[in-house]
């Protein structure tokens, strides 16, 4: 299988695309002949993503400095492209930061993530699916969230919520595109698992050995996409799917069992959760 929008006739848009799983993304799509727009705040690092891009084998290439948090910055950089390039065929919600945060913490850095993390993905996919389904063609908009968003263990609560509101903002768009008359574009939600990006490295100079490059993470995202998943759920080299999914059902489970919140990390339930994970 192979989804529509994967063609050398396709415009890519790429938010966040000057490195990380937003370039590797960015790279395959160049590899299939697609013109790739790059949109990202570190105009620093777009002569190099550019160079990689056409070494890949973009048709062209343009990069864009933008803030997705702000919407009309957004909105130029669609009709920018709508102008030079027709339109866009594939829209990836990537752009995100995670800096840290607390319950308590300052406002601003909850403000900031929720700006970029959520906003950005809402402003995109607000700002350009319209056109991309007035068009009438294959398309694909690629939210990029996080497991945090789905079993938000404790430790950075603002990127919980951000990436929580992703995954609750995409199956509406999914749903939404689907019974739109005349709709071709569809909707995918990418969550990464343990990924060596700038966002992940913190001090380290090398990758560790549980974490995917986002090279590998690309290549298991675009052949999902091909197969038409909506959860793109990566492993890594640590976590596989099955643990994936075992963390995930017990995080639901809290409500259905009526157990308290994160109960994976409550004393009074880390052996019940221990033996969860053993059962086949």
């Amino acid at each position: 299988m192979s989804h529509p929008a994967l063609t050398e006739d396709s415009v890519a848009v790429v938010t966040g695309g000057a490195s990380g799983i937003g370039l590797a993304a960015a790279k395959r799509f160049a590899a299939m002949g697609m013109t790739l727009v790059i949109a990202d705040v570190r105009n620093s690092l777009f002569d190099k993503a550019a160079a990689d891009l056409r070494e890949a084998g973009a048709k062209e290439i343009l990069t864009a400095e933008v803030d997705v948090a702000d919407r009309a910055q957004v909105e130029w950089l669609e009709k920018d492209v709508a102008a030079r390039f027709g339109g866009t065929d594939i829209l990836m919600n990537n752009a995100g930061i995670q800096p840290g945060s607390s319950v308590f913490g300052d406002d601003a850095t909850w403000h900031r993530i929720l700006d970029v993390n959520f906003w950005g993905i809402a402003n995109g996919a607000r700002v350009f699916a319209p056109r991309m389904t007035d068009r009438g063609r294959p398309g694909a908009i690629v939210n990029t969230g996080s497991k945090q968003g789905i079993t938000t263990p404790p430790g950075d609560p603002a990127y919980n919520v951000s990436k929580a509101a992703v995954k609750a903002f995409s199956e509406a768009l999914a749903h939404e595109l689907r019974n739109t008359e005349g709709s071709r574009t569809s909707a995918h939600l990418l969550i990464p698992g343990f990924v060596f990006t700038d966002l992940t490295r913190g001090d380290r100079t090398e990758k560790p050995a549980g974490a995917w490059t986002p090279e590998r993470t690309a290549e298991f995202f675009l052949d999902r996409l091909a197969a038409g998943d909506f959860y793109i759920l990566c492993p890594d080299n640590d976590v596989s799917r099955a643990l994936d999914e075992k963390r995930m059902a017990w995080a639901m489970g809290d409500i259905v069992e009526n157990r308290p919140p994160l109960s994976r990390w409550h004393p009074d339930w880390t052996d019940a959760f221990a033996a969860f994970v053993k059962r086949g």
